[in-house]
């Protein structure tokens, strides 16, 4: 596979206020991320401010894969520039405009310029089980853990 490569089977779709950007990319072959670039005209985003950032593509998915929207490392770092759903989910059947949701948590504005690098696409394959409902008299199997949570493990 190529750095420039997308998974088989999923297409892409430019729409008409991305002509020109190029397509989600990994950086490099190990790379699990496709970077995906800001379509919008220049802008500023000032701290604390959430944006839905568009990218100007389409996408169609293969039934039972997800695209997940993650966080660039860099930006989270340099100017504290976060998704606040990440990893945000798109599903197979969804066909409208990639928009990504930016919250800025740093302290300084922060300049996003058009053909920016904004986020990173990441796919995974999923299962959609059916459920199996226990009557409230039976039990669940048990396990060491049991109901512990929130910490429970690292004591």
């Amino acid at each position: 596979m190529t750095p420039d490569s997308v998974p088989a089977g999923v297409r892409i779709q430019r729409l008409a206020h991305n002509p020109d950007l190029p397509l989600p990319a990994r950086q490099t072959n190990e790379s699990a991320g496709y970077d995906v670039r800001s379509c919008e005209p220049d802008f500023s985003i000032a701290p604390g401010e959430r944006r839905a950032v568009a990218t100007g593509l389409r996408f169609a998915l293969p039934s039972g894969v997800e695209m997940q929207v993650r966080a660039r490392s860099g930006l989270a770092l340099a100017h504290g520039l976060l998704l606040p759903n990440a990893p945000g989910t798109i599903d197979p059947d969804y066909r409208g405009e990639l928009k990504v949701i930016l919250l800025h948590a740093g302290d300084a504005p922060v300049m996003i310029r058009r053909g920016d690098r904004i986020a990173q696409l990441v796919f995974a394959r999923f299962e959609a089980p059916t459920w199996h409902e226990v009557a409230v008299h039976d039990s669940l199997d048990s396990t060491t853990r049991g109901d512990g949570g929130f910490g429970s493990t690292g004591r």
